[in-house]
């Protein structure tokens, strides 16, 4: 197949602009740290649906659930999307959904806990959903010569538009008399605002450049409800006869699992754990992205010369040591924290971009793609309620400490490294046996 005109690629790549600020404000940086400000007056402890919760752990636990409800809702909508070929729909939809609940987030503060709990909720559907789509879209438009490229351009787009909006808000927070603004908590709730919108209108563009996708002209075996889950079922059938892309996808559920949980609990545990001051949070995240770009670059161009599955071995190892080194990060110290901020940065966007990439490689060459791309998406969404879960209840367990979760994603990375390797001696193995 050809790779799409360059209006396609650029349209594609746009919705990481649009919807990576939803990434960096609300999930990295300044909702985290609003979060924890509104929570923290009763030691820490939030009282909801009749039960007592770590304020942190609340967060986790209902982070944990949105990503169950993609996970269970993606084998049905990727069915539907399949059958009717209106992904973009769906899209458009999720896109929809998620920017309105970041612009809901204006009215949470201190009184209304469930209000921005529920919102938190439906954002992370949002965007997680619209992802399943817009991944779906990526062996489509892209030959597989291009597809590193391709992917670690959305990735590089994103970057770019979400430190945009982020220095913008940075601005609005500690420049308030500016814009008349009298408070930090109404500066954030301005940002959350901020960012709903940004995700709307720049998702525009997407929406209008990518192609309408072609119904299937297969019908579903059954209703098309439960079809998905069938489609899943096909899927691992298939992944059997795969013995490479199925060892991958183990692999991958465990140090994404790790990668994911980092990304959304790290804020916190800045917060909470190493007593970062808000305004040194929001300056290590930023870091985090501008080194994410060259990272990203970096990864895709190594690639290409070692390999998917040897770089991305070099980039679990990288996070390995991270995580060693932010259990052992000493309270208060900015320095350090911004050290380890910059090593996760510089891989961070890198390995879920040749995550992305190499998935889309080893899969087979096929039309209806969403289900090979819903199978990997539940596998992610899996992966993360399980991480944000084990790292919720192990601060529990610690009595509010997060430092014991840590040690917990580290061992997550430990297993996915060693299965990366055993994929790369299946890999070589497989090869010499074909020659």
């Amino acid at each position: 197949m050809q790779t799409a005109p360059k209006k396609v690629i650029n349209g594609w790549a746009m919705y990481d602009w649009a919807n990576s600020a939803y990434n960096l404000v609300i999930t990295s940086t300044m909702f985290p740290a609003y979060y924890e400000a509104v929570t923290s007056a009763n030691n820490n402890e939030v009282t909801l649906f009749g039960r007592t919760f770590v304020n942190t752990s609340l967060y986790n636990y209902a982070l944990g659930f949105a990503f169950l409800i993609v996970a269970f809702m993606s084998p049905i909508l990727s069915s539907i999307a399949d059958y009717k070929g209106n992904k973009k729909s769906f899209l458009r939809f999720f896109c929809t959904l998620g920017s309105i609940a970041c612009s809901g987030l204006f009215f949470f503060n201190e009184n209304n806990i469930g209000l921005g709990i529920v919102l938190v909720i439906l954002a992370c559907i949002g965007y997680w959903s619209s992802l399943v789509f817009y991944n779906a879209y990526l062996p489509e438009i892209a030959a597989e010569k291009d597809r590193d490229s391709v992917s670690a351009k959305g990735f590089v787009m994103g970057y770019i538009g979400s430190v945009l909006l982020q220095i913008f808000c940075f601005i609005l927070l500690f420049k308030q008399e500016w814009f008349g603004i009298k408070s930090d908590g109404k500066a954030l709730q301005l940002s959350f605002l901020l960012v709903g919108i940004w995700w709307f209108v720049f998702a525009q563009r997407t929406l209008f450049v990518l192609p309408k996708g072609v119904p299937s002209a297969n019908r579903p075996e059954k209703n098309i409800f439960v079809n998905g889950f069938i489609e899943l079922k096909i899927v691992w059938k298939a992944l059997k006869q795969m013995p490479v892309l199925k060892q991958y996808l183990a692999a991958f559920f465990f140090y994404n699992m790790g990668v994911q949980t980092v990304m959304l609990a790290a804020t916190l545990y800045g917060k909470s754990e190493l007593a970062i001051p808000t305004s040194n949070l929001i300056i290590a995240i930023l870091l985090i992205q501008l080194v994410a770009i060259p990272g990203a670059t970096l990864l895709s161009k190594l690639s290409g010369k070692i390999g998917n599955l040897q770089t991305l071995v070099v980039a679990v190892i990288v996070w390995i040591c991270a995580c060693i080194a932010g259990y052992y990060l000493p309270k208060g110290n900015i320095n350090a924290f911004y050290t380890v901020a910059a090593v996760i940065g510089f891989v961070m966007g890198g390995i879920q971009s040749l995550s992305r990439s190499t998935y889309a490689k080893l899969m087979p060459e096929i039309k209806e793609t969403t289900s090979f791309f819903s199978f990997y998406d539940v596998t992610e969404k899996i992966a993360i309620v399980i991480g944000m879960f084990g790292y919720g209840y192990i601060t529990e367990l610690a009595g509010g400490s997060q430092r014991n979760s840590v040690l917990w994603l580290t061992i997550l990375f430990i297993i996915g490294l060693i299965i990366l390797l055993f994929t790369i001696k299946l890999q070589k193995k497989l090869s010499y046996e074909t020659v």
